[in-house]
This record gives structure tokens, C-alpha cells and sequence, in this order.
């Protein structure tokens, strides 16, 4: 089969396409790999999983009708032109214009992946703003008219399938993937040393949604009663979004020793090994990937009762789970933890129990192919 992954970024490709790029490839189909920021460094490293990187243009965001009819026309054009077989759009405006292209290119078979359903879809604390309602609508009538198009819908938690496809009556086939899975034996499990210097650590963007500010206030909380605790902050601040925290913010925050910030670092893996706490206060997500790489670890997880967040944990089991904007609570479970360190032990041994048998790249994998029905066309 000749089988088109139609993303947005290729760094989306390399990071989380690239296994089941490769078992396409394994199993003697030709991978065509979309993506609108191809360099020619990406374009090689597709290739040499042995993938053909195709570039084509999208808009990430923004409503302009002209210029997505146009890139959609374009795209059709290039899915013909390769005479595709399956195709398979991720991210939400791929789920829309590579849906709508691929049934233009009469693709016989077609799939659509949303990871999350994105900030039109997380709750706010204030309510969402009439910009953000605005967005929404216009985001529920394209997905209203795209996803009935495709074969299947594939979601990663089934409260997103409730709050997108049941309640706006959405006619499509839906697939709960429950996580796209890693490479566990790239996250192999580290052993505690447990001492007086617990660490808790924040891995994601800097911004609001993601809970970051919960995070810092719990750990202005905590620092006050336990000095020797550290917090540990991974992630870039996004400058165009308003929700980011500040660099002035951040300097703060690292000249009075409430956070350690190690800036940007691609030894992700030796920092969850020198944690023993892995924390997201997020507001919604599909399935978090830095919460299966810390479970994989053998870490314990404090995160959020909401969509997607709350599928990684098993409450007192593998982790605690909090109220989101609740930076009270939040220090509550983590002084828990802190007087209670042989649960930090408990619960990480549960985690990477857990990941091995939910989020293993293998089996996440075999899920997706077995309902693509991809195998049975070899």
C-alpha cells in the first residue's frame, strides 16, 4: 500500500510518528511522510527510515478560507498525483484539510487523529473568553463537515470522544487509541535514592494551561517549609502566547531559589532519572507523552483530574490526582510525598508496571494497524 502520514511539523514526524513510520516500512508498504517545515536535514532523517518527506503548505493556525481552500486543493493534488492508498491526518487542522483532500483524491481508505482537542476545549477558570467560543464554533462546523468524510476518528481518551463527537453529534466511526506509546527500552526504569532533597520536577511548555503557574506557587508554598525540596522546570517560554510565563518571571524565580531551570536540554532522560516526583497541574490533555515517559521511568505522578491527564493515574496506586487551578492541593499531595517517601517508591514501581503494559510502542502500535486494518493488505 502507498500510505500517507499527513502531519504539521516534521519534528512531529521524527518525534512521534517515527515507530509506526517504521512498522509501516516493515511490513512493505511505501510511507509518505507530509509536512509543511521540511529542512534538508528532516528530509533525510525521514529518509533514512527509509520514508519519502513530501513539503506541502498549511496554515497552523488562523481563519483565512481562501488560503485553506488553496492549500487544500494543493495537497488533493499531491495525494493523486502519488495515487494513495491510506491516509492518516493528525492534528487538527490536517484532521480537517487532509480529511477533505484525501476524499477529494478518492483515497479508499481515510483516518483522521486528534492528539487533544486543543485550549477551545479546556476549561478555563474565568470561562473561555468569546474569542475562544468564537474559534470553537467555527473548529465543531469544520469537524462536523471533514470527520464524517474519513473512515475513523482516532482519539486517545474517551472523554474527548464525548466532548467532541457524542455531544456535537458527529457522524464517524471512533477509535480510543489510549496513547501513542513509547520506546520503552529507550525509558528504562532507574532506581530512588531517597534522601532529605525530594525532587519534583515540571516538563512542558511554560504556559498556563499547562499548569505552570500552580507549579510554581506550590513550590513557593512547599520551599517556605522545606527549604531543601527542589523544583525542577523543563520547558521553553512561548513569548507570542499570553498565557506564558515571563522571562522576567522566570529570572525571579531562579535568583530566589524557588526553581531550578536548567534552560533547554536534550538529556531529558537523565533529568527524570534525577527526579523522583514527576508533576503536571495541566488543564487538558489527549494522553500526556512526558507523563508516560516519567511513568516508564518509575516514577510517581501528581496530575490533574482532567481529560487525558487522568488516564495516566490511578489515584493512590501510581500517583495522587488533583483539582486543576488548585495551587493549594497541589502542595497539599506534594508534602504528602514528602512525608511519606516510601510511597514515592510504591507508587514509581506501580508507574512503570503500568507503562510497560499500556504504553509500549510495540503494543500501541499492533492497536492502531489492527484497526486501520493495514495488516490484512499485505
Amino acid at each position: 500500500m502507498k500510505i500517507a502520514i499527513i502531519g504539521t511539523t516534521s519534528a512531529s514526524l521524527l518525534n512521534f510518528r517515527k515507530e509506526l513510520i517504521i512498522s509501516l516500512i516493515s511490513l512493505g508498504h511505501i510511507v509518505y511522510c507530509f509536512s509543511i517545515d521540511y529542512t534538508e536535514k528532516s528530509k533525510l532523517e525521514v529518509s533514512k527510515l527509509g520514508a519519502i518527506p513530501i513539503e506541502y503548505q498549511l496554515s497552523r493556525a488562523g481563519l483565512n478560507p481562501f488560503s485553506d481552500i488553496k492549500n487544500t486543493y494543493t495537497l488533493y493534488k499531491l495525494l493523486k498525483k502519488n495515487d494513495i492508498d491510506l491516509s492518516l491526518s493528525y492534528f487538527s487542522k490536517p484532521a480537517i484539510f487532509g480529511t477533505i483532500a484525501a476524499k477529494l483524491a478518492c483515497i479508499p481508505q481515510i483516518y483522521a487523529m486528534l492528539e487533544g482537542l486543543g485550549f477551545c476545549f479546556t476549561e478555563q477558570k474565568t470561562g473561555l473568553t468569546l474569542k475562544t467560543k468564537f474559534i470553537k464554533y467555527i473548529q465543531v462546523l469544520l469537524y462536523k463537515i471533514a470527520l464524517p468524510l474519513s473512515d475513523g476518528l482516532i482519539l486517545l481518551n474517551k472523554d474527548d470522544k464525548k466532548d467532541l463527537v457524542e455531544r456535537y453529534k458527529i457522524k464517524t466511526d471512533v477509535f480510543i487509541w489510549g496513547g501513542i506509546g513509547l520506546d520503552i527500552n529507550q525509558y528504562k526504569k532507574s532506581d530512588i535514592i531517597i534522601n532529605d532533597k525530594i525532587s519534583f520536577l515540571f516538563m512542558g511548555r511554560l504556559l498556563k494551561e499547562k499548569g505552570i503557574f500552580e507549579y510554581i506557587h506550590a513550590a513557593e508554598k512547599i520551599k517556605n517549609k522545606y527549604p531543601n525540596i527542589e523544583f525542577i522546570v523543563l520547558g521553553d517560554i512561548d513569548k507570542d502566547n499570553p498565557g506564558s510565563l515571563t522571562r522576567k518571571e522566570l529570572d525571579d524565580l531562579i535568583e530566589k531559589k524557588i526553581i531550578t531551570y536548567p534552560g533547554h536540554v536534550d538529556n531529558v532522560i537523565d533529568w527524570l532519572n534525577k527526579s523522583h516526583v514527576f508533576v503536571l497541574p495541566s488543564y487538558r490533555e489527549g494522553l500526556p507523552r512526558s507523563t508516560q515517559e516519567a511513568m516508564a521511568i518509575g516514577r510517581a505522578i501528581i496530575t490533574t483530574d482532567v481529560p487525558g491527564c487522568r488516564d495516566t493515574v490511578y489515584d493512590k496506586e501510581n500517583g495522587l490526582l488533583v483539582k486543576p487551578w488548585s495551587s493549594d492541593e497541589l502542595a497539599s499531595k506534594m508534602e504528602y510525598l514528602i512525608n511519606n517517601k516510601s510511597e514515592i517508591i510504591r507508587m514509581g514501581n506501580k508507574s512503570h508496571n503500568y507503562a510497560k503494559e499500556r504504553f509500549d510502542q510495540k503494543i500501541t502500535n499492533e492497536k492502531i494497524l489492527n484497526y486501520m486494518k493495514i495488516r490484512n493488505k499485505i
